[in-house]
């Protein structure tokens, strides 16, 4: 039986798709067959992230329409044996996504032998966002450290709680976790940002991960390379951590504080 993790948040530009990105290639690096799935209709990113837009022929809402065959939808990644992508329509609106539909492509996902499906969800509250949490298994909530992001998130942990199959059928609910993106533990210590236990506290999950603040991430975007397979990145790293942790490891956490200078840097004030 697949296992389905929505990657989702109330804010938008927070790190979703980077997320799911991410999270999808370190699963199918531990052997697991993944397929991982954008819900954001219209918009359309993942598949730029995952370097796969110009093999995308037919998306999510073909398949759900009958247009197409979903194993001619699965964009098979070139990089990682087992790993798929199927891509959002650019070119439909979000009513195009039907309950019956997206239950159909998830149980043929699992009958296909998939191991974990990641469903990348838009921001909000919106018919897309309820949709790829529906049926979900689990949730990362991904939330930057600021006040907007976190009250944004609250809104969704609401949502999960009481919207999903699991929490209708009340059989223990959509297990949550907190991912935090951008985390500069210079600017925690400033009081410029949010600390990882001011979120804990407000949201109440456990965190599954913390990504740096790192100018690697836009650079992978921009190259259609999920940061994860940069093997010089500390955001790789902290995914790699956060993957360990999902599938049951227990990791410590690093990148949460800021590095000791040294004795010329403090001589020198540097």
């Amino acid at each position: 039986m697949a296992e389905t993790i929505v990657v989702t948040s109330g804010k938008g530009g927070v790190g979703k798709t980077t997320t799911s990105a991410s999270l999808a290639c370190g699963i199918a690096q531990q052997g697991k067959r993944v397929a991982v799935i954008d819900f954001d209709i219209g918009l359309r990113n993942l598949d730029l992230i995952m370097g796969c837009e110009r093999r995308v022929v037919y998306d999510f809402v073909n398949v759900i329409q009958g247009d197409c065959q979903l194993k001619q939808a699965l964009i098979k990644d070139k990089r990682i044996e087992t790993l798929y992508v199927l891509a959002a329509s650019q070119t439909r609106d979000k009513d195009a996504l039907t309950e019956d539909g997206v239950k159909r492509v998830l149980e043929e996902l699992t009958t296909d032998g998939f191991d974990y499906i990641i469903c990348d969800s838009p921001a909000g509250i919106e018919k897309g966002a309820h949709l790829a949490m529906y049926f979900a298994d689990r949730a990362v909530v991904v939330v930057n450290p600021e006040v907007s992001s976190v009250r944004d998130s609250d809104r969704i942990l609401g949502l999960l709680a009481s919207k999903t199959l699991r929490a209708q059928q009340g059989n223990g609910g959509v297990r949550e976790h907190l991912l935090l993106t951008r985390y500069s533990p210079r600017r925690v210590a400033s009081g410029e940002m949010m600390s990882i236990q001011d979120v804990k506290e407000i949201l109440g999950l456990d965190v599954v991960g913390v990504v740096p603040e790192s100018p690697d991430v836009l650079q992978a975007s921009n190259a259609g390379v999920p940061v994860i397979l940069n093997a010089e990145s500390d955001a790789a790293r902290a995914y790699d951590d956060a993957v360990a942790r999902l599938m049951g490891q227990t990791v410590p956490f690093r990148f949460i504080e800021e590095p000791k200078k040294g004795f010329l840097a403090r001589l020198f004030g540097r």
